[in-house]
């Protein structure tokens, strides 16, 4: 049978209660109602649970024993309820979240103080992790969802695009093409730049920019900080996206828009085909589709131009 907690609750006031009229005002239900509770639960389970006469409603020893089934269901089953109703109204939760380094720092600090300060309850995770590594925690069911470059996902995974950005030149005023407004790949290629490792979704854009040739390369870094401070000490220029500006003291510096051959890179939402958000990771990525966007936008008119 199907035991509800309307049942469970109606047979617990009637054990407590020993009256069909007080038991069924004690339930807000009609004494007819409140009969017919009794009357299924007592067909469902195949045993008389009281007895009754003219004066006295008495548990049967079948009903004693429901009775301490009852007493330990009935606030669990409460207590499960009132989880699931906190799930549902987004006072509890958990979001587990895998992006970009770039993505993290430039973008998400102020979707997720908006995100905490509307749900406190709800608890994030997250990861900043190469593009790679995003694909794989998507794919292996270790986050919800993933913020990071264009990538081939396979037939698994969906991939979104929220937003893109574009690549800027960053170099100390005394370098031979800081007098340019804009620089092209043919502009740069004779020059050496610092280059982030080959797992990076920036290395990986410029690559693929170029290909087949290469960038000659002063060093290659693993970090956008690494690379900010070789810049400023004078070891070379790099190429950045507009997202990792922020990294750069751009008062000393000088940031030049760069003209790619693939000018854009995307940056995409990352999800699982078969999967169905909770309610809180359906919230977050509802907040990102709206914030994201301009916040990007925002980023890149705030960028200097050389004049």
């Amino acid at each position: 049978m199907n035991l509800s907690l309307r049942q469970m609750k109606a047979f617990a006031a009637l054990a407590t209660l020993r009256n069909f009229t007080r038991a069924a005002e004690h339930c807000n239900i009609t004494q007819s109602a409140f009969s017919a509770l009794i009357v299924n639960l007592e067909s469902g389970l195949n045993a008389r649970l009281f007895s009754r006469n003219t004066r006295n409603v008495e548990l049967t020893a079948e009903g004693e024993v429901f009775l301490n089934i009852v007493n330990h269901l009935i606030p669990e089953t409460e207590h499960a309820l009132s989880e699931m109703q906190d799930h549902v109204s987004r006072r509890k939760g958990r979001v587990a979240i895998a992006a970009l380094p770039t993505i993290f720092s430039a973008l998400l600090p102020d979707i997720i103080a908006t995100f905490i300060n509307e749900y406190p309850g709800i608890a994030l995770m997250v990861e900043d992790v190469p593009n790679t590594a995003c694909v794989e925690l998507v794919r292996n069911r270790k986050v919800d969802f993933a913020l990071c470059a264009s990538a081939e996902p396979g037939t698994d995974l969906i991939m979104e695009t929220l937003a893109s950005d574009t690549f800027f030149f960053v170099c100390q005023p005394t370098h031979p093409l800081a007098d340019h407004k804009r620089l092209s790949v043919v502009d740069i290629l004779p020059y050496s730049i610092i280059v982030f490792e080959k797992a990076s979704s920036i290395r990986q854009h410029l690559d693929a920019s170029v290909y087949p040739k290469q960038w000659s390369k002063v060093l290659q870094v693993n970090n956008l900080s690494t690379a900010a401070g070789l810049v400023a000490a004078g070891i070379g220029p790099t190429i950045v996206p507009v997202l990792g500006l922020g990294q750069f003291d751009l008062t000393c510096l000088l940031a030049i828009p760069v003209m790619l051959p693939i000018n854009k890179r995307d940056i995409c939402l990352l999800r699982r085909k078969d999967a169905t958000e909770s309610i809180a990771a359906q919230e977050f990525i509802h907040l990102l589709r709206n914030r994201l966007p301009q916040q990007v936008a925002l980023l890149a008119s705030r960028q200097p131009t050389l004049k």
